[in-house]
This record gives structure tokens, C-alpha cells and sequence, in this order.
């Protein structure tokens, strides 16, 4: 019997480890002993595994993975012992190794003899969720059945990664083995989440839905006296959903429905498709909204502003989670997009620290964070962050002194504020070199 270590880095995620926990099945066929931990422990650490397996999500977890593989890298006996895969590990294998001596898996575990001398394949086997209450860490999605209906995704967008982990796109997977296999193991969950990356692509789409129902998750589906919940939780592409394909989604217990609007060019069809599903009878909608890529601030609000005017015309719920671009390969998240600035996104991750990280479907909830029109929206964009988080508490002291400088300068005037607080860091030194007393005394709150 052999001594496994299963590690996922301390970052937080809503999503369980779903590889690792395959692994920890494929090990448990095997006999083999499985400990999951989330972070660093000393006791594991001073613990010879006959082997360890570390998880890597997104590139800007960098410098925590490295951290935390060199950290357990002495607990097992040679390198070849020590196995990293996962996203970061797919994207940025050679930059790795330049770092640690690893045994270093790309892409999917979706082929026999991977792993071991075997005929076993990881990627298809029953998640572990046994592994789950072995650490501390609560993952929000743990009442749910995790699962895929198909694999990969047909389109290519430069921002995501999906085309480079899954390369093929796979049609059609046996949803209806994974969730009984599941429910046989580990007992009943409420909730159905599926991590499709382009469900509406399938040609087996019907059959996919037919599945879905039959698994207990039809519309109005309940588990002890709760209802259930489906989530395509990667979301849909509004440019494949037809009047078929939503009829046949209305009739499971879709909740959310996320539909992409990752630019405003997609303005028009994303309406079309918002309103197509309401006719539906789909009132519950998300989205992840992308900025900071190839948008500008002015877009992200007027995107953020049609889910409103949606709500209000059709009667929906749109919540929208805005989701700052970061390169494939980066590994933090500093980077800046082409039409942004350190300050402009700044100012909206202060808007979203005081939401929670939400944009929630009530038009007055809105208005209060990021403006009732475009013009108080770009009054924020250079609003200083204290104000911005704490708009309540400073509205008739510091707010209201910086508003009453901004408003009275010139054009010139605003554009030397706009070059000083572009790089969302003031110093004594900046309003030294202004050029009028009003610059001066406005650079003062942004100390």
C-alpha cells in the first residue's frame, strides 16, 4: 500500500479540486492510502509520501503554487515522485521547470498508463468527495453533483485557455454514470453544477437535456422540500441559443442561466437572447462580465446599465460577477488593459469590495455604485478610493470638498488631475509640481 499526498495551494475557489479528487479515486482502486490537505502543513511535510500530487489553477496563483511545491518538494523520495498538473501547469510548463524539478502532467488525464501500468482513465473516473472533509476549507459548491455533459469548446478566444487544456471538443459525455455513480458513493446531492465550456455546441444538446431530467433535475425539481438547481456554471453563448435549445432549457431547473457578454458588441444579440428567455419563462440570469480587455471603463457601464434596463422591462434577475482579464501567462494580476488604468480599475474594484463582488439586479442598488448615468460613472473613475468605499461616511466632509474642486476646474485643469491619478498612486511630490492651486488642493485627498 503506498502513501499518497494529495495538495491543493491555500488560495480561496469555489470549486472543489475536481483532478485531485479523481486521483484520489484512482488511488483508492488501487489500495493505496490518501491524505488531501489545502495549504501548508508542517506534520505532512515532515512525512515521507511515496508520492504527492499539487493542483495548479490560474497562472497569477504563482507565486503561492511555487511556494507551496517547494515547500512539500523533500517529502517524497526523488522528483519523478512529485506530480504537478492542472491549468498553470498546461499553460506554463517550460516556466515551471525553470523553477522546480517536478514530475509535470499538461493537459487531461484522459488516457490509460498515465499515472501508473494500468488500463484505469483518471479523467472518467468517479470523483472522491470523500477526500472533502479531510480539510477544514468549505467549498460553497459542495452540495452539488460536479460533473461534465461534454468537453472542450469549438470556438478559440484569445482570452481563455479552455482550447489549450481541452483541445478536442468531445460532443457528448455519459452525464447520467457520473451523477448515479456519485449518488451510489457519496450519497445524494441537491444540486446539479456542470462545468461545460460550450454546452450549446453540442450536437448531442437534446440528448444532453434528456439526461438532466431524468437525473431528477427536471423544472420544479425539489430535495427535501428544497429546490434544485442547475448550473452550466461556465456559461452559454448567446450566439448558439435558439428557440430550440432554450425550450428544451426551460424545461429543467436551470437556475442561473448565464449567458456571455463579454463585449459590448455583443449588445444587440444578448438582448435578443435575454428577452427570448423570458418569453420562456427564465427569469433567474447571470453573467461573468469580462473588463479590462478589450473594452473601455465607458463599456463596462453600459453593459452593466442593459442588465438593469432589462430587469426593469422584462421582470428578470441578471446578477453580473465582473471578472478582471489577466493574460493566459501572467503571473499576477497587475496587468492593465490597452483603454484602462491603474486607477480606473482600482475604482472598480472598490465599487465591487463594498458589492461583494456582485452586481445585483435592483436598479436603485446600482445607481448607488456605479452612477446613475455615465457622467457620475466617470466621476467615479477618478473619485479618490477612500471616497469610493466609504461614499456614506465621507459624503459631506472629504467627498463633498473633492467634487466641489473638480467641478470647478478647467479643461485643462482636469486633464492634469487625470495624468497625476492615472497611476492610482499620489505622492507629496506630485502636487509640488501642479500647476494651479486647485490641482494642488484636490491631489491633497488622494494622499
Amino acid at each position: 500500500m503506498s502513501r499518497i499526498l494529495l495538495i491543493e495551494p491555500a488560495y480561496k475557489n469555489k470549486y472543489p479540486p475536481l483532478g485531485l479528487m479523481k486521483i484520489a479515486a484512482y488511488h483508492r482502486v488501487k489500495g493505496d492510502h490518501v491524505i488531501f490537505y489545502k495549504g501548508l502543513s508542517a506534520d505532512l511535510r515532515a512525512q515521507k509520501w511515496d508520492r504527492i500530487y499539487l493542483a495548479t489553477l490560474f497562472t497569477f496563483y504563482w507565486k503561492q503554487t511555487v511556494k507551496t511545491i517547494k515547500y512539500y518538494i523533500n517529502s517524497v523520495s526523488q522528483p519523478t515522485d512529485f506530480y504537478v498538473g492542472g491549468v498553470m501547469a498546461t499553460l506554463m510548463k517550460d516556466e515551471l521547470l525553470e523553477e522546480v524539478d517536478v514530475n509535470l502532467i499538461s493537459g487531461l488525464l484522459n488516457k490509460p498508463g498515465i499515472l501508473g501500468k494500468d488500463k484505469l482513465v483518471i479523467d472518467g473516473m468517479i470523483p472522491d468527495y470523500s477526500i472533502l472533509k479531510q480539510t477544514d476549507y468549505i467549498y460553497p459548491t459542495g452540495d452539488s453533483y460536479i460533473g461534465y455533459a461534454t468537453r472542450g469548446c469549438t470556438n478559440r478566444c484569445s482570452f481563455c485557455a479552455v482550447h489549450k487544456i481541452e483541445p478536442k471538443y468531445q460532443s457528448y459525455l455519459p452525464l447520467k454514470r457520473q451523477i448515479e455513480g456519485i449518488k451510489k458513493l457519496y450519497g445524494e446531492k441537491k444540486d446539479l453544477l456542470l462545468l461545460d465550456n460550450n454546452v450549446l455546441a453540442s450536437c448531442d444538446f437534446e440528448r444532453i437535456i434528456e439526461d438532466i431530467i431524468d437525473l431528477g433535475f427536471e423544472k420544479g425539481a425539489k430535495f427535501k422540500n428544497r429546490m434544485r438547481f442547475v448550473d452550466f456554471n461556465q456559461g452559454t453563448d448567446a450566439r448558439l441559443l435558439t428557440k430550440k435549445k432554450m425550450a428544451l432549457l426551460s424545461k429543467i431547473a436551470i437556475r442561473p442561466l448565464r449567458i456571455a457578454y463579454d463585449h459590448i458588441s455583443l449588445t444587440d444579440i444578448y438582448k435578443e437572447k435575454i428577452e427570448l428567455a423570458s418569453r420562456y419563462g427564465i427569469k433567474h440570469l447571470s453573467n461573468f462580465m469580462l473588463y479590462n480587455y478589450k473594452d473601455s471603463p465607458l463599456d463596462f457601464y453600459r453593459r452593466l446599465k442593459v442588465n438593469i434596463e432589462l430587469n426593469d422591462k422584462l421582470g428578470t434577475k441578471i446578477y453580473s460577477f465582473p471578472m478582471k482579464y489577466i493574460p493566459l501567462t501572467a503571473k499576477d494580476r497587475t496587468y492593465i488593459g490597452s483603454q484602462w488604468t491603474k486607477k480606473s480599475i482600482r475604482t472598480i474594484q472598490s465599487i465591487l469590495l463594498a458589492t461583494h463582488g456582485m452586481v445585483t439586479p435592483k436598479r436603485d442598488f446600482f445607481e448607488a455604485a456605479f452612477g446613475r448615468n455615465q457622467e457620475e460613472f466617470k466621476a467615479l473613475l477618478m473619485m479618490p478610493e477612500k471616497y469610493i468605499i466609504n461614499r456614506k461616511k465621507h459624503s459631506m466632509n472629504g467627498a463633498l470638498d473633492w467634487r466641489k474642486n473638480v467641478d470647478g476646474m478647467t479643461r485643462t485643469e482636469r486633464r492634469e488631475l487625470t495624468l497625476y491619478i492615472q497611476s492610482n498612486k499620489v505622492i507629496k511630490e506630485d502636487i509640488a509640481k501642479a500647476s494651479s492651486r486647485r490641482v494642488k488642493a484636490t491631489l491633497e485627498h488622494y494622499l
